[in-house]
């Protein structure tokens, strides 16, 4: 009795509150039958209908040499290396996106990366053959044709991703672990991450919808059914999506797949001709900064755009065309996207004071690159290496004035692996003998010598090494 009177007291108050009529208006919306079956669905199935069918799973073929050692003996191939293959296929798997209704397809570079067999499989499961037009290591993206198309294709619109926001709903669509096509859905967990360590181009979009191994090269959708970007990775423990997954904007997409629909074989990006650095804490409070950001400006190429346009060493530049970038990956990835042919504002804070450079959108340009990879007996051996140029060094983001020849690659479990060396590296000299192209080094290392006195380029430090001795 006594609890039938204090709910009776909680209930007037709450009359005297809401007024009779709003309170016995909640106590109906609380619980009541829906009028309709419809009324309660809500689904997102027209959308996935609309967009799925531009969405294809990637098969991947590359023939690898098998290196069973049993097989370097002579006596144990003459008798037991008949049944064992020399070579062997392996196979990968992804997904892929149709931006084009003539059937170009975006997908991951490290999908298809080796590939001599490519396949697509649609939404209606067929199974067709794909070219190769184009591959952007840079991005992580690659570009396919659907070979022999004689019809016309679902494809998905881009999206500005510059306009994607923290919270907005998005659909991924792909084929994780093999098993067909899947959707899943979360929202905008993050833009604009920069510290992820995939591509040179680190900018991407965070989100939490699931987004697991076979997922590479799929869609990110938004709710308008517009391409926001390509699923590339996911931070994870267990190999499994914990709700971290990482997509390329749609505005980098676009530039790469624009570059393929004119009939190039690479990607034509703007040359600034400047190297860039990350604003330190330190840096900050020397500059009289409230927060450490911006890109600043750490050497400039003679002759280059920045040199032209009047940037100097010192710069720091925190906006391009009035979008905001935060350290030099977001430099890297606002100017990239910028059409070649036009002019940039960049937003530069010297001395103090704020002002404005107008730099040309130009390319870089390239010379023969000659790239070889050193075989004899050196500590180099092993590695690849190519001549220096304006465009290569502004692709491994070396300082514009370098001279030597850069190293491009390392192979796994050499000796040039084992002492050291990394991709980006600049060979100057060794033994006293200036490296200005490839067939230098080539030579210098044909020379056998017990010691060898190298002086590189490393992150705008020169090391003097020696080996031996």
């Amino acid at each position: 009795m006594r609890f039938a009177r204090v709910l009776a007291a909680v209930l007037a108050a709450a009359s005297s509150i809401l007024g009779a009529s709003d309170l016995a208006r909640a106590q109906v919306q609380d619980r009541r039958v829906p009028s309709s079956a419809s009324e309660p669905l809500m689904s997102y199935a027209p959308l996935v209908k609309r967009v799925a069918p531009a969405v294809v799973n990637v098969y991947a073929a590359r023939v690898v040499e098998n290196r069973n050692p049993l097989l370097d003996d002579p006596v144990f191939r003459r008798f037991f290396g008949q049944g064992i293959p020399r070579e062997q296929v392996q196979r990968s798997l992804g997904s892929g996106v149709i931006v084009d209704p003539s059937g170009l397809i975006m997908t991951n570079n490290h999908v298809i990366a080796g590939a001599t067999e490519v396949k697509v499989s649609l939404a209606d499961k067929r199974e067709l053959e794909a070219e190769i037009v184009l591959k952007d290591e840079r991005t992580d993206l690659a570009v396919l044709r659907i070979k022999n198309a004689t019809e016309r294709f679902a494809a998905l619109p881009f999206a500005d991703s510059d306009e994607v926001q923290v919270g907005d709903v998005v659909l991924a669509i792909g084929n994780p672990f093999g098993v067909g096509q899947t959707v899943t859905h979360g929202i905008v967990s993050a833009v604009a991450r920069t510290q992820v360590g995939i591509t040179d181009y680190q900018f991407f979009i965070q989100t939490d919808a699931a987004i697991n191994p076979g997922n590479s090269g799929g869609a990110l959708v938004d709710s308008a059914g517009r391409l926001v970007g390509i699923n590339t990775a996911i931070f994870s423990r267990s190999g499994g999506s914990i709700g971290i997954g990482f997509a390329i904007p749609s505005n980098m997409v676009r530039v790469v797949a624009t570059s393929a629909k004119g009939g190039g074989s690479a990607v034509q990006r703007p040359w600034l001709g400047a190297r860039l650095q990350a604003v330190t804490p330190e840096i900050a409070e020397t500059l009289g900064l409230k927060r450490p950001a911006g890109a600043l400006v750490a050497g400039i190429s003679a002759g280059g755009p920045a040199a032209r346009a009047g940037l100097k060493t010192g710069d720091l530049i925190v906006a391009v065309d009035g979008q905001a970038v935060d350290d030099p990956n977001a430099f890297d990835y606002r100017f990239g996207t910028k059409a070649i042919g036009g002019a940039a504002k960049l937003t530069v804070i010297r001395g103090g004071k704020e002002q404005a450079i107008t730099v040309a959108l130009v390319t870089a340009p390239d010379t023969p690159r000659e790239e070889i990879v050193i075989q004899s007996r050196s500590p180099f051996a092993g590695v690849k290496v190519g001549n220096l140029s304006p465009a290569l060094a502004d692709e491994l983001r070396l300082d514009p004035g370098a001279e030597g020849v850069a190293i491009l690659d390392i192979a796994n479990g050499s000796p040039a692996q084992r002492f050291g060396f990394r991709r980006g590296d600049v060979v100057v000299s060794v033994n006293e003998k200036p490296i200005q192209k490839t067939r230098d080094l080539e030579q210098a290392t044909k020379q056998e010598s017990r010691v060898w006195r190298l002086v590189l380029m490393r992150g705008g430090q020169k090391l003097a090494v020696q080996f031996g001795g």
